[in-house]
C-alpha cells in the first residue's frame, strides 16, 4: 500500500536477523526448530531458518506443534536425540513456557530462542521457574537504544503513572505510528490520505 509503512520491523527481519545471531553469535552447531503451525509461529520459523541457513548454518531438526498444545514429550524427544545446542520456537510464551518446562525435565540445556512471541516478563512464571540464567534468547522487532532511550524510560514510566500498568511490548511503536499520521495530518493541514 502507497500510504502504509511499518515502524517495526517484520517477521522476515525479526526471524532473518535471529537465524544469523544463533549461527555467529551463539556459534550454534546444531540447530532445531519447532513452530505453532500459526501464521506468526510458522512465519517467523521459516524466516529463522532461512536466516541459520544464510549465514552457514544448518537445521537438524523441525518439529511441529499447535498453539493450544501442552505436551511437548514427543517432539522434544526427538529434537534431544540431534543434541541441539540451540532451540528456536516460534509461536507464543503461553507454549514457550511449558516446553522449557519440558526441556528442563528431559535434560535438554540448548539456548532457547524465539521473536516476540516469547518476549514477556509472563515466560519465567510460565516456566515455572525452569529457566536458566542465559539461556533464553529473544528479540522484539523495535528496540531503542542510545539517546532515545531515555524517551522510552520516561515513557515507560508515564504508561504506568497514567494507565497503573506495565508497557505491553509494542505500546509504545504504537503510539509513534499514531504521532507519525497525525504529524503527516497536521503538516498536510488535511486528514485526507490524497494530499
Amino acid at each position: 500500500f502507497k500510504t502504509t509503512f511499518r515502524v517495526v520491523a517484520d517477521d522476515v527481519h525479526l526471524g532473518g536477523t535471529l537465524g544469523k545471531y544463533a549461527v555467529t553469535e551463539l556459534k550454534g552447531k546444531t540447530i532445531a526448530v519447532i513452530d505453532d503451525r500459526t501464521a506468526y509461529g510458522q512465519g517467523v520459523a521459516d524466516e529463522f531458518e532461512k536466516g541459520v541457513k544464510g549465514a552457514g548454518g544448518a537445521i537438524a531438526k523441525r518439529e511441529f506443534t499447535n498453539d493450544k498444545a501442552t505436551d511437548f514429550t514427543a517432539i522434544l524427544t526427538s529434537i534431544k536425540a540431534a543434541k541441539p545446542d540451540v532451540v528456536f520456537y516460534g509461536g507464543m510464551d503461553a507454549v514457550a513456557g511449558p516446553m522449557i518446562r519440558q526441556m528442563k525435565q528431559l535434560g535438554i540445556t540448548a539456548k532457547f530462542m524465539g521473536g516476540d512471541g516469547i518476549c514477556s516478563g509472563e515466560l519465567p512464571k510460565l516456566a515455572a521457574g525452569a529457566m536458566a540464567d542465559g539461556q533464553v534468547v529473544c528479540a522484539e522487532a523495535g528496540g531503542v537504544e542510545g539517546a532515545q532511550k531515555t524517551a522510552m524510560d520516561k515513557f515507560k514510566v508515564d504508561f504506568k503513572k497514567k494507565f497503573n500498568a506495565d508497557v505491553q511490548i509494542y505500546a509504545p511503536y504504537v503510539y509513534d505510528a499514531t504521532m507519525v499520521m497525525v504529524d503527516a495530518m497536521v503538516k498536510a493541514g488535511s486528514a485526507d490520505p490524497k494530499v
